[in-house]
């Protein structure tokens, strides 16, 4: 079986999120989501939330596809949880040369703790590769229209956040 972890935090899981999961499914029989806990970041959304977001967003996927889609926090290294979801691959997602340059870093780092794990690089298509989490969080924080960046369930979810605020 092939399996692949997409990581990242997720807070919120957006459509370029959604698009290299979606395109990922074709190289894996399990995508797991890792859903990096990172107190330093200061998340918009609990664990739980953004672990439901996805569970969501990602049924009707893994069901089209025919591929198995579980979410997965993490809070250790990157590798480690590779290692402890059996991933022999880790799906990153490109959007600007900038993105290049960090995660090339990563890749080499990576692939001195376990050389047996590649990584895979998908680019966003271009409608998503403006998209970022925190641009999407602050637009909708600000009273901005995030439809075109988010599912209507995460557009309610931000909304409901930054009512309560």
């Amino acid at each position: 079986m092939r399996i692949g972890l997409y990581p990242g935090t997720f807070d919120p899981v957006t459509n370029g999120h959604l698009d290299i999961i979606e395109r990922a499914t074709v190289l894996v029989d399990r995508l797991v989501i890792g859903v990096a806990i990172n107190r330093d970041k200061g998340p918009l959304f609990s664990l739980e939330e953004r672990v439901a977001m996805i569970e969501g967003e990602c049924a009707e996927i893994a069901e089209r596809r025919g591929v198995e889609i579980i979410a997965h926090p993490f809070e250790n290294l990157l590798i480690d949880c590779a290692r402890d979801v059996g991933a022999g691959i880790i799906i990153r997602g490109l959007r600007a040369v900038a993105d290049f340059e960090y995660e090339f870093q990563m890749v080499g780092m990576n692939r001195v703790l376990d050389d047996e794990i590649e990584t895979v690089f998908l680019m966003a298509e271009a409608e998503h590769q403006a998209i970022a989490s925190k641009l999407v969080k602050e637009i909708a924080r600000l009273g901005g229209d995030v439809s075109r960046f988010v599912s209507p369930a995460v557009q309610a979810a931000l909304k409901e956040r930054f009512a309560a605020t």
